[in-house]
């Protein structure tokens, strides 16, 4: 087949932007085991592939599964690549490429089970799967099967582990590393249904980029480079030679497939374990540094406006105080979660557009204002008026009896709460993931689902959190006790 001739595509500068979810995400895309700051998998390759005969370079951008969609319709990136599922219901809103993978449903045992090796004989037993996919769909029309839906596909094997599940019914490329890979699971009984996966566009947006991806991909399978990847990652199935056409034998070695085997095989004896782990540190400094920044600047905000917000609704006029509290009272009566993904995906709408940690700061910074303004409202009005009376008769201004009176006493106060608020707020930073930030838990949610170690894992994950709020505890009570001794110094001096 002739090559591709490139038109205006070719010629840009701009990289090619394309989003996957590499969290959790085996073999599609996904941090390599053993070299944690590298980014591999069969979609990878395929992207990488594409972005090489369109004369571009490919720019993976990380993003939470279930912000995909929306960042591609806010033109975050032009292409997702994340083994969607090219169903009638996803064509309706999105544009999808020319399939690049057909597979089908597999089951997933345990290694000592028996009996559950076809999908008519899954009646009676507790089954698990991913969400929003064809084998929820397929489960879902069964009444006899106890149905379990997962976000990520590492809890469903988890739990088959663990026995809360009597199988799994998974994608085959999800099969094959999650199931096949475990010493403790294997797949069982023939394929079952059939699907394909596509790189989605933006709906009506992209033609001509979609257009040259088609040419790309039909090019990939003409002339075997998608035969090459596909096999190299032990992917090369009966599906993909009867979609294909290709029916050559080119004695590729899975090498992906082996060398993921390699470096997730359970470590042998407490040293393995303890380089393992030490090579963790750096993955959860980065994420601990990024938590640690985004709470600490969206902490400074809050306690600056809820400051602004319980000032105005206690001493300001009527009608800006009536703002304040509707401020207040829409914020604590709305997730957290909402206003994140508002701000990050729903501003963009109208033009307002924030990058990823700006609008995690300012979605922690707003939301945590409003509980402040509560806390700092109480503390004020546990301050005597006759405070405020004492200081203007000694001719301060209104202005001045607050700063210099009334908020150090009512801040006496408030020192404790908001410690705690920060504490939370530390906690509470994990949901700025969704908006593509790899912060402290989408860290333990990669490394656990990439090493099926959720213990040790999750007792350093822990352990860091831990460690970033034990100084602001110790500074907050250091702060307590200066004011305490600040306070009686002043009354002995009465």
């Amino acid at each position: 087949m002739a090559s591709l001739t490139l038109g205006p595509v070719a010629s840009a500068e701009a990289p090619l932007r394309w989003a996957s979810d590499g969290t959790a995400n085996v073999p599609f895309t996904f941090h390599d085991p053993a070299e944690q700051t590298r980014m591999v998998g069969f979609e990878y390759d395929i992207m990488a592939e594409i972005g090489r005969r369109l004369s571009r370079d490919t720019q993976f951008v990380q993003n939470d599964w279930d912000g995909l969609i929306p960042g591609l319709q806010r033109g975050f990136y032009e292409m997702v690549a994340d083994g969607i599922e090219m169903t009638p219901e996803h064509m309706e809103a999105l544009d999808f490429s020319r399939p690049y993978y057909v597979t089908a449903e597999r089951i997933v045992v345990r290694r000592d089970q028996a009996g559950l090796d076809s999908f008519e004989r899954l009646g009676g037993h507790a089954v698990g799967t991913i969400k929003d996919t064809l084998a929820e769909r397929m489960l879902r029309d069964r009444s006899d099967v106890k149905l379990s839906s997962y976000d990520e596909e590492s809890n469903a094997f988890s739990d088959l582990k663990d026995g809360r599940l009597d199988a799994v019914l998974l994608d085959g490329p999800i099969a094959l590393y999650y199931g096949e890979a475990d010493p403790a699971l294997r797949i069982v009984g023939p394929p079952i249904g059939h699907l394909a996966y596509g790189v989605a566009f933006k709906k009506g947006a992209n033609q001509e980029l979609r257009r040259h991806v088609d040419q790309a991909l039909q090019d990939m399978v003409a002339d075997g480079a998608l035969h090459r990847i596909l096999a190299r990652w032990n992917l090369w199935t009966p599906e993909m030679v009867e979609w294909t056409g290709d029916r050559t034998n080119p004695n590729i070695a899975p090498t992906e497939w082996e060398r993921y085997l390699a470096a997730t095989a359970p470590t042998p004896g407490w040293e393995a374990w303890f380089y393992r782990y030490v090579g963790f540190l750096p993955l959860i400094a980065r994420g601990a540094a990024l938590t640690l920044a985004v709470s600490a600047c969206a902490m400074v905000l809050a306690v600056g406006l809820g400051l602004a917000l319980a000032l105005t609704r206690r001493y300001g006029p009527a009608w800006l105080a009536s703002l304040a509290t509707l401020y207040v009272e829409i914020i604590r009566g709305t997730p957290l979660l909402i206003q994140i993904l508002f701000i990050f995906y729903g501003l963009p709408g109208i033009g307002i557009r924030f990058s990823p940690f700006v609008a995690g700061v300012l979605g922690l910074g707003l939301n945590y204002a409003a509980y402040e303004a509560e806390n700092y409202r109480a503390g004020l009005q546990s301050v005597a008026r006759g405070q405020m009376e004492a200081a203007t008769a000694l001719n301060m201004t209104h202005a001045q009896a607050l700063r210099y009176v009334v908020v150090p006493q009512a801040f006496r106060v408030v020192v404790p709460v908001m410690t705690n608020d920060f504490i939370s707020l530390l906690k509470d930073s994990s949901l700025v993931s969704i908006i593509t930030l790899t912060e402290l838990s989408q860290t333990y949610v990669r490394l656990s689902s990439t090493y099926f170690d959720y213990f040790g894992t999750g007792l350093m994950v822990g352990a860091a959190y831990l460690l970033l709020g034990l100084p602001f505890v110790r500074l907050a009570r250091m702060a307590e006790k200066r004011l305490a001794v600040s306070e009686r110094n002043g009354q002995g001096r009465r």
